[in-house]
C-alpha cells in the first residue's frame, strides 16, 4: 500500500529521474557502520522499500560480494532506483523490482535472502501492515541470515524526544492507523528469532535480527 504523506523531508528529483532524500544522506554512514560490523559479506541481499535508491548504490558498492536486490512498491521510486543504478550502481546491484511487503506471504516469491535491509518504513504503515512485513522477514531470511531494521521507535509506549513526539503526532493526524511502533512490539513480532537493538543517531534504533 502506498500512502501520500506530508513528510518533513520529501525527496527531490533531478532531470534523469534520480531522487534525493536528505535523511538518506544523513543516515547512510551510521547504517553502513552497523552493516560493516554485522552483515554477511556474501550471498543475496534484499532491500525492502529502497526509496530513492541512494542507499542501494552506496551499500551494494560497500559489499561487492552481496547480490543486492532493491525493491519498492512506488513506481516513481522504482524509476529513481533504476536511474541511480544506471548512473552509479556497481555490477552487483540488480535492477529494482516491485515488492509490496505489507501483503501476506510476500516471502514466497522474494526469499530466501542472506540479508534483509529495511529503513524508515514501519512508522509509515499501519500495525496490521507492519505485522505482514515483519512476518515476511522472519520467513524470507535464509538459515544463518540477518535482517536490519532501522528507524524511529517508541520505548515503553513513549517517544524519547519532543521532535519524535511531534512527528508521531503529525503522522497520526494524517492517518490514525500509522505512527511509531514500540520497539518491544516489534521484537515480539520477530520471535522466536533472536534480536539485538543498537542505538543510532537522532534517537533512532537499528534492530538486528538473527535467523535460527
Amino acid at each position: 500500500m502506498t500512502r501520500r504523506l506530508n513528510l518533513p523531508e520529501a525527496p527531490g528529483s533531478g532531470g534523469d529521474r534520480r531522487m534525493f532524500a536528505p535523511s538518506a544522506r544523513r543516515n547512510m554512514a551510521p547504517i553502513l557502520e552497523v552493516l560493516r560490523a554485522h552483515a554477511p559479506t556474501k550471498g543475496r541481499a534484499l532491500e525492502i522499500a529502497a526509496g530513492t535508491g541512494e542507499h542501494a548504490v552506496a551499500f551494494s558498492r560497500a559489499f561487492p560480494g552481496l547480490d543486492w536486490q532493491p525493491t519498492d512498491v512506488d513506481p516513481d521510486r522504482l524509476a529513481s532506483i533504476e536511474a541511480w543504478r544506471r548512473a552509479e550502481g556497481p555490477d552487483n546491484m540488480r535492477a529494482p523490482i516491485e515488492l509490496n511487503a505489507v501483503t501476506p506471504n510476500w516471502h514466497e516469491t522474494h526469499g530466501p535472502a542472506d540479508m534483509i535491509l529495511l529503513v524508515n518504513l514501519l512508522h509509515l504503515i499501519s500495525e496490521a501492515e507492519a505485522r505482514a512485513v515483519l512476518a515476511g522477514i522472519t520467513q524470507a531470511l535464509a538459515p544463518g541470515g540477518k535482517a536490519f531494521l532501522y528507524g524511529p521507535f517508541l520505548r515503553n509506549g513513549e517517544a524519547t524526544s519532543e521532535g519524535d513526539a511531534a512527528f508521531h503526532a503529525s503522522l497520526q493526524a494524517q492517518d490514525s492507523a500509522i505512527g511509531y511502533k514500540d520497539i518491544a512490539w516489534v521484537s515480539d513480532r520477530l520471535a522466536p528469532m533472536q534480536t539485538e537493538t543498537t542505538p543510532m543517531p537522532s534517537n533512532n534504533l537499528m534492530v538486528i535480527v538473527n535467523a535460527n
